[in-house]
């Protein structure tokens, strides 16, 4: 197996950007070290709306997001739709259901809080590699 083959199947999202905007601190902790372990450099994580919108206005290397719909009661919607416009992939981590999401979102994929963490990383880490 070549090296460079053999790192994709250790770390897949090696010299990848992923933004976490969470609220929960422990769970953006665990979310930070399971996209770490796939190799992911992560930006954030925040739980605040100013400082993930700053992120984004900063970083013109985002190459893949996990957004929490709801923070502390601002809900994300407008930083999910400036990364749609940039074609950035991105997946919703809430407590609510997809019949939350504005209608323009819905397509999005959702992650129903409790998370299974591993699983919410290697979906993400799926989508950003399709891309």
């Amino acid at each position: 197996m070549s090296s460079s083959v053999a790192e994709l199947a250790v770390a897949p999202l090696a010299g990848r950007r992923v933004l976490i905007v969470e609220d929960e601190y422990f769970l953006a902790d665990d979310l930070a070290h399971a996209l770490r372990a796939l190799g992911a450099e992560i930006i954030g994580p925040t739980g605040e709306f100013n400082e993930a919108r700053q992120f984004l206005n900063i970083s013109s290397a985002i190459d893949g997001a996990l957004l929490d719909i709801n923070l502390r009661n601002e809900m994300i919607f407008p930083l999910a739709r400036e990364l749609r416009v940039r074609r950035v992939p991105f997946t919703f981590t809430t407590g609510y259901d997809r019949t939350s999401l504005p209608s323009d979102l819905r397509d999005v994929p959702i992650w129903e809080k409790p998370l299974n963490i591993q699983a919410v990383a290697r979906s993400l880490a799926d989508d950003i590699l399709r891309r």
